[in-house]
């Protein structure tokens, strides 16, 4: 309880610093340009555009049905802190005054992505998201090995199409493109969920252990082993994840099983199927 209790209270300055800087590159940078950030943040601004509708609360709106499908697919846990970081971010945008910062549309253009990019990262870093493409580059991402950040930026693309064939407007797309591709840049560089890791656990709990870790859709070997000092018998458990997975797996370890050996290497490469094994 005390150990979730803290998990809560670090875990949240961080979501609230991520959407924060959302809110403040859109504010600051992109809004004054009339860019956009792609997305459904990039479908709101269009329509906020467009119809004079205030883009904070329809971001809000059109992140609901998405936040309904990650529920199903990604757990309870990420929905949780992805609606907290998207309410979050509401509000910032409500509260943060629309300000042109950078005269220059490039600088808004790149300088707006970056800190977009660096408040999305963190809120991907630490179990949650801001909502939009995030999740559903995060759906992709369980099944495809492949970097979140140009998952978005390819979904975004989209949006951006969809600019240019109804405005004709090249020059904001374009810039709107600088954005994106700056944002998902720097969401690699922080979430680094397609680096992978090696976990080896000693435990003599295993079978609780497999009972909560099967779940998730990745294999695990099971390798017997002897003490070299006790000559005690333990099971090996080896399970490669993504190095953003790895605070998850230590808690659920850790939590299961206080005293288990638990020994991370970097893994160069993977052949074979990275998701669950039938073993």
């Amino acid at each position: 309880m005390i150990i979730h209790t803290m998990r809560i209270l670090y875990t949240v300055p961080i979501m609230t610093a991520g959407a924060f800087l959302i809110a403040l590159g859109f504010n600051l940078f992109l809004i004054p340009h009339q860019l956009l950030s792609g997305g459904l943040s990039g479908i709101s601004m269009m329509i906020g555009y467009i119809t004079g509708g205030n883009i904070a609360w329809l971001y809000f709106i059109l992140n609901l049905p998405v936040l309904i499908w990650g529920w199903f697919i990604l757990g309870h846990r990420f929905v949780y802190w992805s609606l907290y970081v998207v309410i979050a971010s509401t509000l910032f945008l409500e509260f943060i005054p629309v300000v042109k910062i950078a005269d220059d549309i490039m600088l808004g253009a790149v300088f707006g992505g970056i800190i977009i990019g660096f408040g999305t990262g963190l809120t991907l870093r630490y179990g949650g998201s801001s909502g939009g493409f995030d999740i559903i580059a995060s759906i992709v991402t369980r099944k495809h090995d492949l970097p979140v950040g140009m998952i978005i930026f390819m979904l975004n693309g989209l949006v951006i199409a969809v600019l240019v064939i109804f405005t004709k407007n090249w020059d904001s797309a374009l810039y709107s493109l600088v954005s994106i591709f700056s944002a998902g840049k720097v969401v690699d560089l922080i979430h680094v969920k397609h680096i992978k890791l090696t976990a080896f656990i000693v435990t003599t709990k295993t079978d609780e252990l497999l009972a909560k870790l099967l779940t998730h859709p990745r294999g695990i070997t099971i390798i017997k082993t002897r003490g070299a000092y006790s000559s005690a018998e333990r099971d090996m458990l080896m399970t490669v994840r993504t190095k953003y997975e790895l605070t998850e797996l230590s808690k659920t370890i850790t939590s299961i099983d206080p005293h288990a050996f638990i020994n991370i290497v970097e893994t160069v490469g993977v052949i074979g199927d990275f998701h669950k094994s039938k073993e």
